[in-house]
């Protein structure tokens, strides 16, 4: 099996996905931007051949390079893949131009593209936040009267939280039209009270192999902006629990509407104090922010090497393993410049260390991460347990009793 893959090296999880697939029998062909003497050890050591190119986003650069690795090694590629959301396009571009199958374009572009994801689903439907697409701020202004506030305004083509904001008023909203300037499209949305989850999957030939769901602990909006707290990714022991089947219900016909069928996906989603879900958007990629790792802790089950056969092989060799429910849990110092002291960890795991996996805090002396720039904060612990109320009196008391100072 001859795999291309795009961006061995960034985001940085990439490396783990390569490897998972030259351990499963791929050889894998890279293109990215780095020099190869300055990928991570683990995915330079499995690739078969790699071509460096100026700019990863330069579609027609990529596809001569592709072309002339092709030609070099003598390789037909049989999959092309990418699990990183700026690109999938350009991997959609490539298995049409090199005849290899997986997503086209015109399937990739509603997991891009969020208006255009959300009226499929509104066709088929599926419960959205009502929403609109604007290029001006006359729109976005035009939209928040036809929706009504609180309301939130966020990237067409964005990942994740950033550039994302709740708009409370009209004062407001003229405050984030004034930040988000460099953002030629946006959608403006119905904010939709209620706890947020996710609905991961593992897909192979239009089958669910795996499915999960995270709780986000408190939701990422509210994180990204307020600096003081800390964040918790919670994989469920149960993604088939009650609490939750409204969610797991929605996902599965999220990708029916869509047309998925192999690879990764990650979706977001509300659940309402009455229980109803509310869709929020959905990748054809993996979760970032170590949520992975925390999947595969929660399924006993190596979700890399679980994605790497489901793309060649259209299978899983594992056993999936609900035992138990993991946290990730990431940590921000307080104050700023270098991390002078954390204080109440060694009480911490005195208590609870039998279920800790991880503990990956920045050292002494190292300087505080920009909480605006990172997800991963100024490191991260990851436990588990196999029950939900205990892992989340671990996961909390990580927060209230840990804490990083920084200053200096």
């Amino acid at each position: 099996m001859n795999v291309l893959f795009l961006s061995p090296a960034f985001p940085s999880e990439m490396p783990h996905f390569v490897a998972a697939l030259a351990a499963v029998g791929a050889r894998v062909f890279a293109v990215g931007e780095q020099d190869e003497a300055a990928l991570p050890d683990m995915a330079r050591e499995r690739l078969t051949a790699y071509v460096q190119v100026p700019s990863i986003m330069d579609e027609g650069t990529v596809i001569a390079a592709v072309h002339a690795q092709a030609e070099r090694h003598g390789v037909r590629f049989e999959r092309v893949e990418s699990l990183w959301e700026p690109l999938m396009l350009l991997a959609a571009r490539l298995r049409e131009v090199l005849g290899v199958p997986g997503m086209t374009v015109e399937q990739t572009v509603p997991f891009r593209d969020k208006e255009a994801m959300k009226q499929v689903l509104d066709a088929a439907g599926i419960r959205t936040p009502h929403h609109y697409r604007c290029s001006t701020a006359d729109e976005v202004r035009a939209a928040a009267d036809r929706i009504g506030y609180p309301l939130i305004v966020k990237p067409i083509a964005g990942a994740g939280s950033a550039d994302t904001h709740r708009v409370d008023d009209g004062q407001e909203l003229d405050q984030v039209l004034g930040q988000i300037g460099h953002v030629p499209v946006v959608s403006v949305e119905e904010f939709i009270e209620g706890e947020e989850f996710t609905f991961d999957t593992i897909c192979a030939r239009g089958e669910v192999l795996l499915h999960n769901i995270c709780w986000y602990r408190p939701r990422p909006l509210i994180a990204r902006t307020v600096e003081w707290m800390d964040s918790q990714t919670i994989a469920l022991r149960d993604p088939d629990d009650d609490y939750v089947a409204s969610g797991n219900a929605m996902g599965f016909s999220v990708l029916k509407a869509l047309g998925f069928t192999d690879g990764y996906t990650h979706m977001e989603w509300f659940r309402k104090s009455d229980g109803e879900a509310v869709f929020g958007e959905i990748g054809a990629r993996p979760p970032g922010a170590l949520t992975v790792e925390t999947m595969s802790f929660a399924a006993d089950f190596d979700c890399y090497r679980g994605w790497a056969e489901a793309t060649c092989f259209g299978r899983f060799s594992q056993p999936v393993q609900r035992r138990h429910n993991a946290s990730c849990i990431f940590k921000r110092a307080r104050g700023q410049g270098r991390i002078k002291a954390i204080h109440g960890m060694e009480r911490y795991l005195q208590r609870y260390g039998e279920h800790v996996l991880r503990v990956d805090l920045l050292p002494v002396g190292a300087m505080r991460r920009n909480w605006l720039a990172t997800l991963r904060s100024d490191g991260h612990i990851m436990l588990r347990h196999p029950d939900l109320q205990a892992t989340l009196e671990m996961s909390d008391a990580f927060g209230s009793d840990v804490w990083i100072e920084a200053g200096g």
